[in-house]
């Protein structure tokens, strides 16, 4: 493998690691990549770490150091675009911040000085719900520019699924023919929603789930979380960081016996006992814990197919006797079923959907696993 000690500060990840040295070393950066998978596993992380490389800062031999200001995400170096609010009145002709409140800008200021420190945290600005078309107008400003004394400038695209159909293509100009030494890496979690013309002109690089370990140094190092408190969480996580962090803030004791409460309710068809215990869960605080709930049933679901094969699961260790009793009772549960719609009523949270109907929706995907015998 050529990974050396260049990338020891960013955990696993190392096919990824592997290829963008191989492209480094042989000298044949591409101008675009799509660095894909499940968020709060390192892809931004890589993306800065991939720029400095480019640049000669892990070359002894280079007298550019410009690491600190790839770091600090500083311009003419690192072009960073991040979905926004529309601001009140904002017109076509407005900057991406132009018309944004006082409120907008200082939130946004201090959501990108906590990426700056911590590569892992994810960026939410209330109603940033989309890339807008001005904030790829910047970007053919910035690649326009020149900056002889560079050898790499980067365009960092985070969530670019969030593009919508218009702002894809409008990007795609800039990614068809872009100038010498610019770079474009689009970050996203939902591959799927991207333009296959966009897709095609990026080198994909595919990023894999962390390990139990590798998440728990992760919520330590980067997170300030305790280390009983991480390895608790750790196997609930799906191997990401961000999904651990967010489990911190829940009682997951609780969590895990209403997660079995609910699947058991459903699965013996008990369907007002079932929705009777998830209205009460995400009584507070309905989104964050409705999302969590099916983050948990996911894993659930996944535990339950891996202890038909008798794999080790580090995952709901104190339950092993309640999947073994299930598989006993439903051994022609489809239990791959669910994925899907389970995923995509995960997204319908985001668009204000009632939430009985989603409630009630997962608790009739969730019956529809097991066939009684």
């Amino acid at each position: 493998m050529i990974i050396n000690s260049t990338w020891d500060s960013i955990p696993e990840q190392y096919k990824a690691k592997e290829l963008l040295s191989k492209l480094h070393q042989e000298r044949r950066v591409p101008h675009a990549f799509l660095f894909y998978g499940i968020e709060g596993i390192g892809k931004f992380f890589t993306a800065i770490h991939f720029a400095k490389l480019s640049n000669g800062f892990f070359d002894s031999s280079s007298k550019l150091d410009i690491a600190p200001k790839i770091s600090n995400l500083q311009e003419p170096y690192i072009k960073l675009i991040i979905p926004l609010p529309r601001g009140k009145g904002e017109s076509a002709d407005d900057s991406a911040t132009d018309k944004l409140s006082k409120e907008s800008l200082e939130e946004l200021s201090y959501q990108i000085q906590t990426k700056i420190k911590n590569p892992y945290h994810k960026i939410s600005i209330e109603d940033a719900n989309t890339i807008k078309i001005s904030s790829i107008r910047e970007i053919r400003k910035f690649i326009s520019m020149s900056f002889d004394e560079i050898p790499f400038r980067f365009v960092i695209i985070l969530d670019a699924h969030m593009m919508n159909d218009q702002a894809q293509n409008a990007l795609l100009k800039s990614l068809e023919e872009p100038p010498e030494g610019i770079v474009f890496i689009l970050i996203t979690s939902e591959k799927n929603k991207l333009l296959p013309t966009i897709i095609s002109r990026c080198r994909e690089v595919d990023f894999q789930p962390l390990s139990k370990n590798a998440v728990e140094n992760i919520l330590v190092n980067y997170f300030e979380v305790d280390a009983l408190t991480a390895k608790k969480v750790s196997p609930f996580s799906s191997g990401s960081a961000l999904v651990a962090f967010n489990l911190v803030n829940y009682n997951l004791d609780l969590l895990l016996k209403k997660t079995i409460s609910i699947l058991r309710f459903s699965f013996a068809k008990k369907y007002h006992a079932a929705i009777k215990e998830l209205q009460e869960f995400v009584s507070e605080d309905p989104i964050p814990s409705y999302r969590m709930l099916v983050q948990m049933i996911k894993i659930w679901l996944n535990v339950a197919q891996r202890n038909r094969f008798y794999f080790e699961e580090y995952s709901f260790a104190d339950y092993q006797e309640t999947f073994e009793k299930f598989n006993a009772r439903y051994p022609n549960a489809n239990l791959l079923k669910p994925f899907t719609t389970l995923d995509l009523l995960d997204s319908y949270i985001e668009k204000n959907l009632n939430l009985n109907v989603l409630f009630i929706s997962l608790i009739f995907e969730l019956a529809s696993v097991v066939k009684r015998n």
